[in-house]
């Protein structure tokens, strides 16, 4: 559901998992559906899901993939969680879960399994839209409340058992600091927490850091890159950051006035000029093959909002990988309630420990300057009018500003 370009069945169909129906109402990605999975059905609009799932008109998968609109809890919308009719669709994707099991239970099936995604700060609504997904999930019959969700977690429902976890594409081999919060859940004979969270050894990790018995560390330090300068089949180049900020959807339209405008990671220096990211460059930092957007008739904007709206190929992938592979039929470690908040590590006795941090065990780190496409549209420079726009409010806001993207701007205008 909310397919955008449908990075689930990207990662997926190499797994031998086909999609069997899916939903988007968007103009470019619904075109997109059609030409990439022309075998699978488009149902529109996902309210009306439930009604075909009663009438029987669909079939009823294992695996409810979707990520329902952001917008009602990002930093970049208005943040007004399930005040807001895109929040609303959070509760939609329950009723549809239901729906689906419905049908699976009357033809003598285990309930399905299910995957979510969605921004971090699902998890500070001020409407508690987590508490209220979570319990709806769960088959609880009153919304779950704490102080402060954690980044990860456990829930064994009276319904449903339900694994939470925030990662950052940045330490899955793409260079792009994306922090999302994946959601993997199914019924109570499945144990989401087995795919979610990976698990170590203490002696066998060199970087882990022992302080006592149930406190240690284990820090992503290794091997970090610093190349920021690079000449690509005789054009220079030059990155401000080894990683990028978050591709947002609105990056074709508002490039100019966020953070990014300002510690330059969103842009690249080309032969002494500046300019945006091109397609390609974007579609390589969510882990898609070169063009993967591309459609007659595309415009720059259709293809990165398609990006920027989609998932992070590597991170799905990792999960993906698990939850299609590994034995989540039984519980690898115990779970002590019913409801369980974890930060960072989960400390198991002996050598052993679970790891709820924002990367994993076997974390990749790489440098945005090996993405660098050299074959920008025209239209991606930046006029001097625009760097000269961008000096202008880094000084009417007295901003800080990277200094080697200060130079280049000031050479530009």
């Amino acid at each position: 559901m909310c397919s955008g370009i449908e990075a689930a069945s990207f990662v997926l169909e190499p797994l031998g998992v086909k999609p069997l129906w899916l939903s988007e109402i968007d103009d470019f990605a619904s075109r997109f559906l059609a030409a990439k999975y022309p075998e699978a059905p488009n149902l529109g609009d996902m309210n009306d899901i439930p009604a075909q799932l009663k009438a029987g008109r669909v079939e009823a998968p294992d695996l409810l993939c979707g990520g329902t609109p952001c917008q009602a809890f990002s930093l970049a919308g208005w943040k007004n969680g399930l005040d807001d009719n895109r929040g609303q669709l959070t509760l939609k994707y329950i009723d549809i879960l239901d729906g689906i099991d419905a049908l699976r239970e009357r033809a003598n099936k285990p309930k399905a399994r299910f995957f979510w995604e969605n921004v971090e700060g699902v998890l500070t609504d001020k409407t508690n839209a987590f508490g209220c997904f979570l319990a709806g999930l769960a088959g609880l019959d009153e919304p779950l409340s704490v102080t402060k969700w954690g980044s990860a977690g456990v829930l064994h429902g009276k319904t449903r058992n339900i694994a939470w976890r925030v990662l950052d594409a940045k330490y899955f081999g793409l260079p792009q600091q994306r922090r999302r919060i994946y959601v993997v859940g199914g019924g109570k004979d499945f144990y989401p927490e087995n795919v979610l969270f990976d698990y170590g050894d203490i002696t066998a990790d060199p970087y882990c850091r022992r302080a006592d018995a149930g406190m240690f560390d284990v820090k992503p330090h290794c091997g970090v890159p610093t190349e920021l300068t690079r000449v690509i089949d005789g054009s220079e180049v030059e990155i401000f950051r080894t990683y990028t900020d978050c591709l947002y959807a609105a990056y074709g339209t508002k490039w100019n006035g966020n953070a990014a405008a300002f510690n330059g990671s969103l842009f690249v220096a080309q032969g002494g000029r500046l300019r945006r990211l091109t397609p390609v460059e974007c579609e390589r930092l969510m882990g898609f093959p070169d063009n993967y957007t591309y459609l007659d008739k595309a415009t720059l904007t259709n293809r990165f909002r398609a990006t920027g709206n989609s998932w992070a190929v590597n991170v799905v992938r990792w999960i993906m990988k698990r939850l299609v592979g590994e034995d989540a039929g039984r519980p690898l470690w115990q779970v002590r309630e019913e409801l369980m908040l974890f930060k960072d590590f989960v400390y198991l006795g002996g050598s052993g420990y679970v790891n709820s941090t924002a990367y994993p065990i076997d974390y990749r780190l790489s440098n945005f300057i090996d993405l660098v496409d050299i074959h920008p549209d025209a239209k991606l420079y930046i006029s001097k009018a625009g760097c000269a726009g961008i000096l202008r409010r880094k000084y009417e806001r007295r901003a800080g500003m990277n200094s080697r993207l200060e130079r280049v701007l000031q050479a530009n205008t």
